[in-house]
């Protein structure tokens, strides 16, 4: 009897796996058998697509929660400094930015704050992006609106973060007139130490709602949860976040390729 109960519970999480996959944007098939970034300009390419992206002398901007944050030295902010950027995401994304754009002077920005929720951005937006006058603002933010609502230290829900968000983006291109948004797919992996399937079904709407608005304000959508489903066919959810929401060294490689390649496509 245990055992069929255990087959039963392991049949229901796989069949919750995969409408999640179907949900956030890949069938089945899609994950088990395409091979990773299928479709991606090749590297010489995608290098030229992304230097038409950026204008000479251009400032960029990372905004997020702790996957952006990533560790960074918050009493040393500043541009194009490593140690101002954390070990996530934006530090590799930057590298790459500043050694094959050296030519267009970019300065780049993270100004990630571990645990915030949209309306946390939006309390120090003027300092911490308005102030900056980026050209570019690339931002990562929704787990923690989830998250926290569900361990009780947060009273969020969907709408909340759907209405904080627009509010915070029509603030920003009130402020900077001409600005260009970047909007990254918050993501989750299930079958981690803090993500489990009941994650699924109640994260899908937040994902839903920042591709909504990527589309609503014309910004460029990166696909993080895409790239991580198409991920699980070469190592396991584990190896690319433990926690399912912190990425890893390798997942914090692929979330620096999905976010290059996403520019490139934009071109």
């Amino acid at each position: 009897m245990l055992t069929l109960e255990k087959h039963q519970t392991e049949s229901m999480n796989k069949q919750s796996r995969r409408n999640f996959f179907r949900q956030a944007g890949l069938g089945t098939a899609a994950v088990t058998a395409a091979p990773l970034f299928s479709g991606a300009a090749k590297p010489d390419d995608q290098a030229k697509l992304i230097d038409q992206f950026f204008s000479e002398g251009e400032i960029l901007l990372f905004q997020g929660d702790s996957i952006t944050d990533a560790g960074r030295n918050k009493e040393h902010e500043v541009a194009n400094v490593a140690n101002a950027f954390g070990t996530g995401y934006a530090l590799l994304t930057a590298s790459w930015l500043l050694g094959e754009l050296a030519t267009k002077k970019l300065t780049i920005h993270n100004r990630g704050i571990s645990g915030n929720k949209v309306y946390q951005l939006a309390e120090r937006w003027d300092k911490d992006c308005l102030d900056l006058e980026p050209d570019v603002v690339s931002i990562l933010i929704g787990v923690n609106d989830y998250w926290h609502m569900r361990n009780g230290r947060y009273e969020g829900t969907p709408e909340i973060y759907e209405n904080d968000f627009r509010s915070l983006l029509q603030r920003t291109q009130t402020s900077l007139p001409g600005v260009r948004l970047i909007i990254c797919q918050p993501f989750i992996l299930p079958g981690t130490r803090e993500v489990d399937e009941t994650w699924i079904k109640p994260f899908i709407p937040y994902q839903e709602i920042a591709a909504r608005l990527a589309k609503e304000f014309n910004a460029v959508w990166v696909p993080f949860q895409e790239a991580f489903n198409q991920a699980l066919q070469c190592a396991p959810a584990t190896y690319w976040a433990g926690d399912g929401v912190h990425p890893s060294m390798a997942g914090a490689q692929l979330m620096a390729e999905t976010w290059l390649q996403s520019i490139a496509s934009s071109v």
